[in-house]
C-alpha cells in the first residue's frame, strides 16, 4: 500500500495569489527604497556645516551590522531547508538564530543613531543627514517589522508544528528577509563605504 503525503507547500490557488501579492508588495518596496537612495545621492553633499558622513561613520559598527544581517540571510535559508526535512527542532533553532541576528543588527544601528545625535548630527542638521536618517530609519523599521512578523511565525510553528500553512508563511517571510539583506548591501556599498572614502 502506497502512503500519500501532503505536499510541503500548499500551492493552491489562494497560496498562489498570496505569493503573487507579495511579489507586487516587494515591487512597491523596491520603488520606495529606489526613491530614498536617489534622494540621498542628490543630497549627500549638502552638509551645511554639520558633521559629514566621513566624520560620523565608523567601520566597526558597520561591519557588525553587515555580518549580522548577511549571516541572518544564510540562517533563514537554513530555516526553509529544515521545512523540507520536516525537522521542527532545527526549524525553531535556525529561526531563533535569525531573529537574534536581526536584534543584533537593530541594536547596533540604534546605538549608532544615538552616537550621531550626541555628535551633533540630527535629522535637522543638514539635508544630507535628513536623507541619511530617513533611508537608514526606513530600513531599520522594516527590520523591526520583520522581527515581529518572524516572531508570530515562530509562535505559530511552536503550537502547530511544520504544516503547509506555516511552511508557506515561512517561505514568503524568507523572501522579505532576503530583500532586506539586498537593500543593506546597497546601503553598505553606496552609503557607508562611499561616505567613509569621502
Amino acid at each position: 500500500m502506497i502512503m500519500q503525503t501532503k505536499p510541503l507547500y500548499n500551492m493552491n490557488e489562494e497560496s498562489s495569489y498570496r505569493i503573487l501579492g507579495f511579489w507586487i508588495f516587494l515591487g512597491a518596496e523596491i520603488a520606495l527604497f529606489g526613491t530614498l537612495f536617489t534622494t540621498y545621492f542628490i543630497l549627500s553633499s549638502h552638509t551645511a556645516g554639520a558633521p559629514t558622513q566621513k566624520e560620523l561613520f565608523e567601520i566597526k559598527g558597520v561591519m557588525i551590522e553587515t555580518f549580522a544581517l548577511l549571516t541572518s540571510s544564510f540562517t533563514i535559508g537554513l530555516v526553509v531547508n529544515t521545512i523540507k526535512l520536516k525537522s521542527k527542532k532545527a526549524f525553531l533553532a535556525f529561526f531563533l538564530l535569525t531573529m537574534a541576528l536581526g536584534l543584533v543588527f537593530l541594536g547596533v544601528e540604534i546605538s549608532e543613531f544615538v552616537t550621531y545625535i550626541h555628535e551633533g548630527a540630527t535629522i535637522h542638521s543638514s539635508a544630507a543627514l535628513s536623507a541619511l536618517f530617513v533611508l537608514l530609519g526606513t530600513h531599520g523599521a522594516h527590520v523591526t517589522f520583520g522581527l515581529f512578523w518572524g516572531s508570530s511565525i515562530l509562535i505559530q510553528t511552536m503550537r502547530e508544528g511544520i504544516t503547509p500553512t506555516t511552511a508557506n508563511k515561512t517561505f514568503i517571510y524568507s523572501l522579505y528577509w532576503h530583500f532586506l539583506d539586498v537593500v543593506w548591501i546597497f546601503i553598505f556599498s553606496f552609503v557607508y563605504l562611499k561616505g567613509m572614502i569621502g
